[in-house]
């Protein structure tokens, strides 16, 4: 659980750096769609998690910087919330969704979550590329810059 909850820490410290970087920067467009998408995505498996209907909820959206940074807010609060009431003995646990296209689905809780710490930082590594194709310098998120 430990290393989970690392994992999570980063991940909501590399979000806000992008972020950080997105509201200072005169980028709009791409950069802040592929960050939409991750916190949307952020949002959609919290709500699984949490025995939830996502089905209603955006994957994708063209969401402005500013309901970006609520957003990450919030979903930093979610994550935080059900990260300290699960004990590791729970992280095999099954939770049954349905994707966006209606489908069934069983997942562990520790699948879940490493896709959520996976997906948004792939999704971040294409941000930082659009961020260098206009002459911004990339925004460094590694682990390692986090643990010192």
């Amino acid at each position: 659980m430990k290393t989970i909850q690392l994992m999570f820490d980063h991940l909501n410290w590399a979000n806000q750096r992008i972020l950080e970087t997105l509201q200072h920067s005169e980028v709009e467009g791409q950069q802040v769609r592929l960050f939409s998408h991750i916190l949307n995505a952020e949002r959609v498996w919290v709500t699984r998690l949490r025995g939830m209907d996502s089905s209603q909820l955006p994957i994708w959206s063209d969401s402005d910087i500013a309901a970006c940074a609520k957003l990450s807010k919030q979903n930093e609060e979610e994550f935080k919330s059900f990260l300290s009431e699960i004990k590791d003995s729970e992280l095999d646990y099954f939770i049954t969704y349905f994707n966006s296209k209606g489908v069934e689905f069983k997942k562990s809780i520790r699948d879940i979550l490493s896709q959520v710490i996976l997906h948004g930082h792939y999704h971040r590594g294409q941000i930082n590329s659009l961020f260098r194709a206009e002459g911004i310098e990339p925004v460094m998120i590694d682990y390692i810059i986090f643990a010192r």
